[in-house]
């Protein structure tokens, strides 16, 4: 995916990479994968590496993907340490930024193709990814938000600064966001809900291009997981966006709740409170999409348009639950 972001470098500059991280004899050097943030190379040499590239350190990013690479290796430290979920193990990670100005890492390449890409049942694919965050949602903290901002003291306070610092990052490219205020209010508004929820691991973007497939000796279908960045120490519901179609309200991913309930820590009862913390959940991703496309795209590129009809959905999702439940 084209994204003004993206920091692509040579293959000199690669050689050189490898080399400071002691591994010789590369082959082969391509670009990898469709993400639309951070540069990545397959490169082969006594086997298949991943090379991660964030963007350079002066180029403007969202608040909350400022030294986001270093909060990748810090959640796929936790996932594989907690959970049984396979994960690319890291092999070198340089934060310094002596040999290029932005932070890199190598890691591992699983093998395995996209969840989308793979014929297999829906109901295969919706028990395994809802067990997967059932795994996470076992991982607590006692702090809320971004690794990489700052943590508060409860789930209130860290949801305000999410939203809040992306209606500052919109201000910073001149553009406002009356979306963005007015899920701040509604924050405001929904307090003694957001103030009691418990805090654990949020992955909030288990798309298909992050789940991988492969079949064993036996034909039986394993999943790995990858690009784990964007995780935050939150509400758990967040991580429902995700599952099954991804416009559809939490109280009609019945399967996905049957299976995670089947594996979690805690079931998740579908209520008032349930449904307005997904409202939020919608909300917050309709808001980093308005605001994301003026960092990453023109009106030229595909990203932008999808950005712009997706955040019109689910704003409009969002604001019917919180309007709504605000007058029941």
């Amino acid at each position: 995916m084209v994204s003004k972001t993206k920091f692509l470098i040579d293959k000199k500059t690669i050689h050189k990479m490898f080399e400071q991280a002691g591994i010789n004899g590369i082959v082969k050097i391509m670009p990898l994968g469709n993400g639309e943030f951070n540069a990545v190379y397959e490169v082969v040499a006594n086997r298949n590496y991943v090379l991660k590239i964030a963007p350079k350190t002066d180029f403007p990013i969202l608040t909350y993907e400022k030294n986001m690479i270093k909060s990748e290796v810090y959640w796929y430290d936790m996932i594989s340490k907690k959970t049984d979920i396979k994960v690319p193990e890291v092999y070198y990670t340089d934060f310094s930024k002596k040999l290029i100005p932005a932070d890199w890492f190598i890691m591992e390449k699983l093998e395995g193709k996209q969840r989308n890409q793979i014929k297999l049942d829906k109901d295969t694919i919706t028990k395994e990814t809802a067990n997967m965050i059932a795994q996470i949602h076992k991982i607590h903290n006692n702090k809320f938000g971004y690794i990489q901002n700052e943590l508060f003291d409860n789930w209130y306070d860290a949801l305000k600064s999410m939203i809040e610092n992306l209606i500052q990052d919109a201000q910073r490219m001149g553009k406002k966001t009356k979306n963005g205020k007015r899920l701040s209010a509604y924050a405001d508004k929904y307090k003694d809900i957001l103030l009691n929820v418990p805090c654990c691991m949020v992955n909030y973007d288990l798309w298909d291009p992050n789940v991988l497939c492969t079949f064993d000796k036996k034909g039986k279908i394993e999943f790995s997981w990858i690009d784990p960045e964007r995780s935050f120490w939150g509400d758990r519901i967040f991580d429902f966006v995700c599952l099954e179609n991804p416009i559809d309200f939490i109280n009609n991913k019945t399967d996905s709740i049957q299976h995670y309930n089947a594996a979690a820590e805690c079931p998740v009862e579908i209520n008032r409170e349930t449904e307005i913390r997904f409202a939020f959940a919608i909300g917050l991703l309709a808001l980093i999409q308005e605001v994301e496309k003026y960092y990453r795209y023109t009106p030229r590129h595909f990203g932008w348009w999808r950005n712009v009809y997706g955040h019109m959905i689910y704003y409009k999702s969002a604001f019917k639950v919180l309007r709504n439940t605000q007058n029941n």
